[in-house]
């Protein structure tokens, strides 16, 4: 098997600059694509154990994602891999399930395998196993969902923006009796969005009452149907739903169109997290989206910067409505 000095023959370089090279630091384009050039002919595969051991660091990353049936997180993840691999580092990916459990059984794996550093979306708001991460002194930075009590960065969307535009187009359209199918109480997510919601629409002299807020018992598609069957079997059912998570959202597009009803001349439907498949249904679907792959790419670059022991402060990144036929069209003045 070739070895390194093989490897910096051929290329016409020296050892430690091939050895910049495979650590993502070569000096020149010309340079670098030499050594890789010698790399691949002589078929050389640098010994990752013997590294490790020599410099303490893996290259690798960890990254333990809530659900990865959501389209939200499908692309976040993704975006977290490829802006790891573009920088030289290896991701590991664990699926919590939405389950604190299955969640803590991948970030202990993840921590055996020396990774130089974890980003979670938690599921739930305990975990012993992210408390044992900070004590152990790994870098950690959250995604998506802040935690309290965890010392450590968090990379999400802030909502507020995007929902008081929403609640100025549902009051523009006429829409008065707003509903809300919200993730389980205690999501910090979820809170935080029924909230802003809510400070929004009083905004507009619109009342958000108990009876209209559903809060599902998990963040999927028969969990948000079930929830609109609820609102819709209200005395005074609502004109209006905003679903705050896209699986609950599709949900209560089922169950609204099981029932015969159209959208939106008998109710309007909003989703939180803006899918691609949203622009191609009938009626497309109006939703919040989040920055998703900005938020992936904050994220890896807020690790490195905890990684080589540099204050890497929490990032908030803006969502923006996007206006579809859901709801209705403005009136025309």
């Amino acid at each position: 098997m070739a070895n390194i000095k093989d490897v910096a023959e051929r290329a016409g370089v020296s050892v430690a600059t091939v050895s910049r090279v495979l650590n993502g630091r070569a000096p020149v384009a010309e340079t670098r694509d030499r050594v890789l050039a010698a790399v691949a002919e002589l078929g050389y595969r640098p010994n990752v154990v013997a590294r490790a051991l020599r410099t303490a660091r893996t290259r690798t990353f960890g990254l333990v994602i809530s659900d990865l049936r959501n389209p939200f997180f499908t692309e976040l993840a993704d975006a977290v891999e490829q802006e790891a691999r573009r920088l030289g580092y290896s991701l590991i990916i664990g699926n919590a399930g939405e389950s604190p459990g299955q969640q803590d059984d991948y970030i202990r794996t993840l921590l055996d395998r020396r990774i130089d550093g974890l980003m979670v979306s938690s599921a739930g708001t305990g975990s012993s196993m992210l408390h044992e991460a900070v004590a152990s002194g790994t870098p950690l930075v959250l995604l998506d969902r802040a935690l309290p009590g965890i010392a450590a960065p968090c990379v999400r969307a802030e909502g507020g923006t995007a929902l008081r535009e929403l609640a100025a187009h549902l009051a523009a359209l006429g829409r008065h009796r707003p509903a809300v199918i919200v993730a389980p109480a205690g999501t910090p997510t979820g809170d935080e969005r029924l909230e802003q919601f809510r400070a929004a629409l009083a905004g507009h002299g619109i009342a958000l009452p108990a009876e209209r807020i559903a809060a599902s018992p998990d963040l999927s598609p028969a969990g948000g149907r079930e929830m609109m069957r609820r609102l819709l079997d209200l005395p005074g059912p609502p004109d209006a739903v905003l679903a705050t998570d896209n699986l609950m959202a599709l949900g209560a597009l089922d169950e609204v169109r099981a029932r015969g009803l159209r959208i939106p001349a008998d109710l309007a439907l909003v989703a939180f997290d803006d899918v691609a498949w949203f622009a191609h249904l009938d009626p497309p679907l109006t939703a919040v989206a989040q920055p998703t792959r900005e938020l992936g790419r904050a994220a890896v670059h807020t690790l490195l910067e905890r990684i080589e022991g540099r204050e890497a402060p929490s990032v908030l990144l803006p969502t923006r409505l996007v206006v579809r036929r859901s709801c209705g069209e403005p009136p025309v003045h």
